[in-house]
């Protein structure tokens, strides 16, 4: 019997983190908590950059689109999920998916380029200080963003085009809080083996070059900081690498924990929930670890906040 194709008029039910009905008042109280603190903190931080002076350095540039690409990077996969559950309702529609798809796996590729764009950046300025304002131009700046959109729009649009011409059931069950590519292929009825050998190509391109990047930056930062006599220059050279390298840690580490996870088990359940730890957990810490070990964003943070209107009773406090 032939296969139909059901593509056109496919429905896609989202399994979420847990099929107990007792459990979701606490899911979506968790997550609705963990989507305003990552939008809030990322904004804060956008906020903070353009209407400080101060801040108007190519660091703080790439500082504030990582925390955009955050803000859209959480608000691909949370909204939708929140609202599931709140209205108790699991479907996606098939163009639903796909833009939730294209969307994730964009931001995801944008995130990777900008902490490996950053820690580039912070290898000039360690390593070529007096070279460091000719070199990181406005241009350059420019340029590397533009450079990794056009990369990445192209990337995920290929995924999308591939995704598109394979079947699916009229029904389909994916065991997950939102529909991710790889989990969107294991459920397909028809061969998926053009878009695992695309998704393997661009995985390992986007994952080589730019964790090749940050190594190699780190790695002429810290041959350079070993030949500083002083202890306190060491220091006051590579403290500024170290909200980086906090957030490099964190997205490389919860990324490789959910693969590991995912390869090192069959319960898709337990992989959708360690993919909660980069999708979301991460880009609700971001802008925390920036601000919270960062002068200069704490201090922008505090002229921002000033600058705020108050209403009388609040400034009345503030006063005390």
């Amino acid at each position: 019997m032939e296969r139909e194709n059901y593509t056109s008029a496919s429905q896609f039910l989202l399994l979420g983190l847990s099929a107990d009905p007792d459990q979701q008042p606490i899911i979506f109280g968790l997550f609705l908590s963990m989507y305003l603190v990552a939008v809030l903190g990322n904004l804060l931080i956008i906020l903070a950059v353009v209407s400080d002076s101060h801040l108007h350095t190519p660091m703080y540039f790439f500082l504030s689109d990582l925390s955009f690409v955050d803000i859209c990077f959480i608000s691909t996969t949370v909204p939708k999920m929140l609202v599931n559950i709140q209205i108790q309702y699991k479907d996606i529609s098939y163009r639903q998916c796909l833009t939730q798809v294209y969307f994730f796996t964009l931001c995801a590729q944008m995130n990777t380029f900008l902490l490996a764009v950053m820690a580039y950046d912070r290898y000039i300025a360690i390593c070529h200080p007096l070279k460091y304002t000719v070199i990181m131009n406005h241009w350059l700046c420019g340029f590397l963003i533009l450079m990794s959109c056009f990369l990445n729009f192209w990337i995920s649009l290929t995924h999308i085009l591939l995704v598109k011409r394979l079947s699916f059931h009229k029904v389909t069950e994916i065991p997950h809080f939102f529909c991710e590519l790889a989990q969107l292929l294991k459920v397909a009825s028809s061969d998926t083996h053009i878009n695992n050998i695309f998704l393997y190509l661009s995985t390992t391109f986007l994952g080589v070059f730019p964790v090749s990047g940050i190594f190699f930056s780190y790695t002429r930062i810290v041959t350079s900081l070993m030949k500083i006599s002083s202890t306190g220059g060491k220091y006051k050279a590579f403290s500024t690498c170290g909200s980086h390298l906090c957030v490099v840690s964190l997205f490389y580490g919860t990324a490789l924990g959910v693969y590991l996870s995912s390869t090192g088990t069959h319960s898709s359940q337990e992989s959708s929930v360690a993919s909660v730890m980069y999708t979301v957990v991460t880009p609700m810490l971001n802008p925390y670890i920036y601000s919270l070990r960062n002068k200069d964003v704490k201090g922008a943070l505090g002229r921002l906040l000033s600058k705020a209107h108050f209403p009388s009773w609040m400034t009345d406090l503030r006063t005390k």
